[in-house]
């Protein structure tokens, strides 16, 4: 028996940045959930998007990369920046507002499991028995933790619907990213994504919340820092990074690991206590995107 080699497009360099990126976005969202506590969701997304894209491109400069698109590939950008910048940041912000940031963390990286039925229907690639494995145990997942929040009453559901759109935006994004590469370095594709997608966030911002704004406390403060620079500087380019070198099921592999840090980082930094939806709801969707991701055997 062979194996076909799921991890093939992994080098250590790649792997090391998977778990990197792995911890950061994990721990940012009970991170997010702390910042939001006192700074207005679309503020938050477009200062960290905005700067977090100029500090890319100053970089991308500074090491010599040319910052303009290849001609005619605007449009182009302008849709990548929607579907995974905009779309994503934006419905995730909402949602964990809603919800505990273990249960948000674990609806939205059910991103793997309808990026695999997108690149079927777009990208032509085969839909496996394992895969619609996948898609039903995703499906029990979703539905375990729907059950909870029409439990809870309260109006909660729309948090399960908000996390839900940002895993299929940025699902979305991830196909159209293999169906429309962009000959670009990594740095400079993120910063321009980044900021074209962070551009009406702000402005949105600067009309909706003004009002509203002051200067957070230290906690807030210093989690506003780590989102410009550990999950949107360095995890978006590190994410770029590995979506533009192996396939998409295989770039995914995160996700087994960054939900699971977002649930016990949300434990411990927070407080918050998991309940029997967030273990069956975690046990379905690490299972589903486990079958869909994990190396084939064949003869």
């Amino acid at each position: 028996m062979t194996r076909t080699d799921g991890m093939a497009g992994f080098s250590p360099g790649l792997m090391a940045l998977l778990v990197l990126m792995a911890l950061g976005w994990g721990l940012n969202w009970p991170i997010m959930k702390m910042v939001i506590s006192e700074v207005p969701p679309l503020s938050f997304r477009g200062f960290c998007l905005v700067f977090g894209g100029l500090g890319l491109l100053l970089l991308a400069r500074l090491g010599g990369q040319a910052l303009g698109p290849p001609a005619g590939k605007w449009p182009v950008l302008a849709w990548l920046a929607l579907t995974n910048i905009l779309g994503w940041n934006v419905l995730t912000i909402y949602g964990v507002s809603y919800l505990p940031s273990g249960r948000a963390a674990l609806l939205g990286y059910t991103m793997p499991v309808w990026s695999m039925l997108l690149s079927a229907l777009w990208l032509g690639n085969r839909l496996t028995l394992r895969r619609w494995l996948g898609l039903t145990l995703g499906g029990i997942g979703v539905l375990a933790m729907m059950g909870m929040e029409l439990q809870h009453l309260a109006g909660v559901p729309m948090g399960v619907l908000l996390m839900l759109g940002a895993a299929w935006s940025w699902a979305l994004g991830v196909v159209s990213l293999k169906r429309f590469p962009i000959t670009m370095a990594p740095m400079a594709l993120t910063g321009w994504l980044m900021l074209l997608g962070g551009a009406p966030a702000a402005l949105a911002a600067l009309v909706l919340e003004l009002p509203r704004w002051h200067w957070p406390s230290l906690w807030p403060a210093l989690g506003l820092v780590y989102n410009v620079f550990v999950a949107f500087m360095f995890c978006y380019w590190a994410w770029n990074r590995i979506v533009l070198q192996v396939p998409v099921a295989v770039a995914s592999l995160s996700s087994l690991l960054t939900p699971l840090i977002g649930v016990l980082g949300g434990m411990y930094l927070l407080g918050e206590q998991p309940g029997w939806g967030e273990f069956i709801g975690a046990a379905c969707i690490l299972g589903a995107v486990a079958s869909v991701i994990l190396p084939e055997r064949r003869a």
